[in-house]
C-alpha cells in the first residue's frame, strides 16, 4: 500500500469507529488494530487520535457545506430553497451516516469552527439574507430575519437529526413535511407578533 493509500485507509477506519463509539470511545491501538497496522503508522500519518479526528470532522464538514451551499447558491422562490436545502440535508444523512453521526456529536476539542452548530450557524447565516430581502418584499421588517434564519436552519437541522436513527418517512416526505411548517408558517408571519397575555 502507497502511503497515500494507507492515509485514506486510516481515515477510512477512523471514520467507522468515531462514528460508531464517538472520540473518547475509540482508540488509537483499535483504529491500528481494524486497519492491520502497528500504532505507530498511525502516529506517522496523523500525530495521534485528535489529528486524525481533525481530519475526517474537517471532511464531513466540507462535504455537508458543500451540499447545502449548492442548494442555496442555485437561487430561485425561497420555498424552492427551503424544499433544496432540506433535501440536501437529508440525502448527506441518507448517503454519509458514519460522517453524520460524526458531525453531531460534540467535539472534543475546544474550538470556534468545525463543529455541527458552526456550520449551522453559517448557514443560518446565508438564510438570513434570502429571508431578509423576503421580509422587505412582505413588508415585515428585515431586522428579525437573523431570528428567523436560526429557527429555520436549527428545525431542519434538528429534523435531520431525529431523521438519522428514524428513517420513517421517507427523504422526500420528510423534506415536505419541513417544507410545510417552515412556509406556510412564514407565509402568514404577524407584523408584530406577541404572545398572549394569560389572564
Amino acid at each position: 500500500m502507497t502511503g497515500t493509500q494507507r492515509r485514506a485507509q486510516l481515515l477510512e477506519v477512523s471514520r467507522l469507529l468515531f462514528a460508531e463509539k464517538g472520540f473518547d470511545g475509540t482508540s488509537i491501538e483499535e483504529i491500528a488494530a481494524r486497519a492491520e497496522v502497528s500504532k505507530p503508522v498511525v502516529y506517522e500519518h496523523f500525530g495521534g487520535k485528535e489529528g486524525i479526528y481533525a481530519v475526517v470532522v474537517d471532511r464531513e464538514i466540507q462535504a455537508l457545506t458543500g451540499a447545502l451551499t449548492g442548494a442555496l447558491e442555485g437561487g430561485g422562490h425561497p420555498k424552492v430553497l427551503v424544499e433544496r436545502t432540506a433535501l440536501a440535508l437529508l440525502t448527506y444523512i441518507e448517503t454519509s451516516e458514519s460522517g453524520f453521526r460524526i458531525l453531531v456529536r460534540d467535539s472534543p476539542v475546544a474550538q470556534a469552527t468545525g463543529t455541527f452548530s458552526s456550520l449551522i450557524g453559517d448557514v443560518a447565516t446565508q438564510v438570513e439574507h434570502l429571508l431578509a430581502d423576503q421580509f422587505k418584499k412582505q413588508g415585515q421588517d428585515p431586522k428579525a430575519a437573523p431570528i428567523y434564519a436560526q429557527m429555520l436552519v436549527g428545525m431542519v437541522a434538528l429534523t435531520g437529526q431525529w431523521w438519522l436513527d428514524a428513517r420513517r418517512p421517507g427523504k422526500s416526505e420528510v423534506a415536505a413535511h419541513l417544507v410545510n411548517l417552515a412556509w406556510n408558517g412564514l407565509s402568514g408571519l404577524e407584523r408584530r407578533p406577541q404572545l398572549t397575555k394569560a389572564d
